[in-house]
């Protein structure tokens, strides 16, 4: 079995990015993956370690790391924005992968997947970009506007504005989240509902239809501004924010499986 690499680079935002990479073992020039994980989450969650081992068992690349303020990784959670992360998720991509790439984003980490996509996209040009395949659980796309400040009451609001930060409570016991004035400002420069993305690969989002965090109608929103023609949209009965649970985790693989036959058919 190879062994994973475990390792550092120094992102252009300052802090060091950790993170853990298995090379391929299988046929060349097969798909590889990267783990985008979620606001406070890291790359030692179910769903991460699940994916490391589907590739390993398959022979696939894999990438997982934590954004700064995260796991592993330097820096500060308070200090993080979306622009910040995204520099770090491109800086991974580029240096740590080759040839394509499955990208798997997860609740904050699936509007980051769309955002490096698209990015990558306009760098590459639309039959040069190395991203084959989409997979997003619960994406959390334009999360800062639409789920933290417009749920946000006015007392909420004044002390993100007045006082540069709220501490928002988790129901998860990792919390609470600092919330700051520079996330939410930030992130306006980001947002992609209501735009047109065009997608030129495969596109999964699974959602839960209990999910606390993220309403499933979000989902509903992004495929309709996504211009792919292969966009499926899977919603789970009784599914959580997380879809972790064992059963949650053998769906993942089915979807990448089906992923990773369509993009090397």
């Amino acid at each position: 079995m190879t062994a994973a690499q475990d390792g550092v680079f120094e992102s252009a935002a300052g802090p060091a990015i950790a993170y853990r990479r298995v090379a391929a073992t299988g046929e060349a020039g097969r798909a590889g993956v990267v783990w985008l994980g979620g606001f406070n989450s890291t790359m030692d969650g179910a769903k991460a370690t699940s994916l490391e081992a589907w590739a390993r068992a398959r022979g696939r690349a894999c990438l997982r790391f934590d954004y700064s303020g995260h796991g592993l990784s330097g820096g500060a959670l308070e200090d993080g924005t979306i622009s910040r992360w995204l520099v770090e998720a491109r800086q991974a991509f580029d240096m740590l992968t080759a040839g394509p790439q499955i990208l798997i984003g997860s609740s904050m980490g699936g509007w980051i997947a769309l955002l490096l996509a698209r990015a990558h996209m306009a760098q590459a040009g639309a039959d040069g970009s190395r991203i084959v395949g989409l997979v997003l659980i619960a994406p959390a796309a334009d999360m800062t506007e639409r789920l933290i400040w417009g749920d946000a009451g006015a007392d909420v609001r004044r002390a993100i504005e007045e006082d540069g930060v709220y501490l928002r409570p988790s129901a998860y016991g990792d919390g609470p989240y600092p919330i700051t004035r520079a996330l939410i400002e930030d992130g306006r420069k980001h947002l992609i509902l209501g735009e047109r993305l065009a997608t030129r690969c495969p596109v999964r989002i699974l959602h839960g239809l209990d999910d606390p965090d993220v309403p499933w109608r979000l989902s509903l929103a992004l495929a309709d501004c996504l211009e792919g023609e292969d966009v499926t949209v899977t919603f789970v009965k009784g599914g959580d924010h997380r879809l972790s649970t064992d059963r949650d985790l053998a769906r993942l693989e089915a979807v990448l499986d089906e992923v990773a036959a369509a993009v090397e058919r």
